[in-house]
């Protein structure tokens, strides 16, 4: 059967499939959100996971639905749409579609995976496009539009043309390039000596010192298994996020829920004695970001590489930031037990918020 993309707000116009988003009338959910209604033998880390799960299982009830859709476009919930119309030549490359998924939404990649390098080449090709082309992620409402309407017009350019740079990387090269070189470079500095990681397993948090931020794709890369990173850089310059991983069902492994930070920030604001203010985002945000606060983040940047957007300097010892961050972590865990398929008012209760 031949299936085709439409606009979000057209689901109900004929059976759908809705992916790496919800919507009532949905034929068929596939998603990694918080709560979805992702058939259980299809669940995944990543909603292109389930997808690729359910073109595996082909007498899924809801699979035989025309229409493909989604609410936003972002490199895990590209792929899900596009193996959905595309099924046999996704399923010929279903581990790279995985890898380069996983990559976009968590930012994790094995980079001794024989695939990690075309599944970066991949991401690299769709940031660089979607940024030349369109607007960056989350960028919509700042251009006074809405996403579920906007993310069309990418759906609509990028579908056609995957298959290419799926089968054929090297004819977009120049496309790729710049960011997947950047990503290498920063990659091979964090594995220099100049880097020390620390790993609280835990509490599920990596300490990451390092000289200089550096893209995501490499300070994330190799945290599979952790939820919390904190970088600490050169020039007293500090950041703690909560990863996305903790927004989502995942389902390869329990998590501990994520904790709000403004209880961490009142303490570090006792300590701080330079201009700034210690700040956090919400419980509800995506990826969460503790950071001294000069002029607000918008969306975007705090979704942008770290090397991307500025980080001010602290007048406390990076000793002093990782021991109350690590305690912080320890006592809102103490006694909590990690588990699959927290619920929102399950995570709000931990904390009593």
């Amino acid at each position: 059967m031949k299936r085709f993309f439409v606009p979000f707000a057209q689901l109900r116009r004929q059976p759908t499939i809705v992916v790496d988003s919800t919507g009532l009338g949905a034929a068929l959910t596939l998603a990694h959100w918080r709560g979805a209604a992702t058939p259980e033998t299809l669940r995944d880390d990543t909603s292109a996971g389930s997808c690729l799960n359910a073109l595996r299982q082909p007498a899924t009830t809801g699979l035989e639905a025309p229409a493909v859709t989604a609410n936003h476009f972002d490199i895990d919930g590209f792929i899900g749409v596009w193996a959905l119309l595309h099924p046999e030549l996704a399923l010929a490359h279903e581990e790279l579609l995985r890898l380069t998924a996983r990559l976009g939404d968590f930012r994790e990649l094995n980079w001794q995976h024989p695939l990690a390098d075309r599944a970066l080449q991949l991401a690299c090709w769709l940031n660089a496009e979607e940024k030349a082309r369109f607007y960056e992620p989350f960028g919509a409402p700042i251009r006074r539009r809405r996403e579920d309407e906007a993310s069309a017009e990418k759906f609509a350019w990028f579908l056609p043309r995957f298959a290419e740079i799926l089968e054929n990387p090297n004819s977009h090269r120049t496309v790729w390039e710049p960011e997947y070189q950047r990503v290498q470079q920063a990659t091979a500095a964090l594995q220099g000596p100049l880097t020390r990681r620390t790993d609280y397993a835990a509490i599920g948090l990596v300490v990451m010192r390092t000289p200089a931020p550096v893209p995501y794709y490499a300070l994330f890369g190799p945290t599979a298994g952790f939820d919390w990173v904190l970088s600490l850089y050169d020039g007293q310059r500090y950041e703690l996020e909560c990863k996305y991983t903790t927004w989502i069902d995942l389902e390869s492994r329990p998590t501990l829920p994520r904790l709000p930070l403004a209880a961490l920030a009142a303490r570090l604001n006792e300590l701080e004695g330079s201009a700034y203010r210690w700040a956090a985002d919400g419980l509800t945000d995506t990826g969460p970001l503790l950071r001294l606060a000069g002029r607000s983040l918008t969306k975007a940047e705090r979704y942008a590489d770290p090397d991307g957007r500025p980080i001010y300097a602290s007048s406390l010892a990076a000793s002093v930031v990782e021991r109350e961050v690590v305690d912080f972590l320890q006592k809102g865990y103490a006694a909590v037990q990690p588990k699959k398929y927290w619920t929102w008012a399950e995570v709000r209760a931990v904390s009593n918020v």
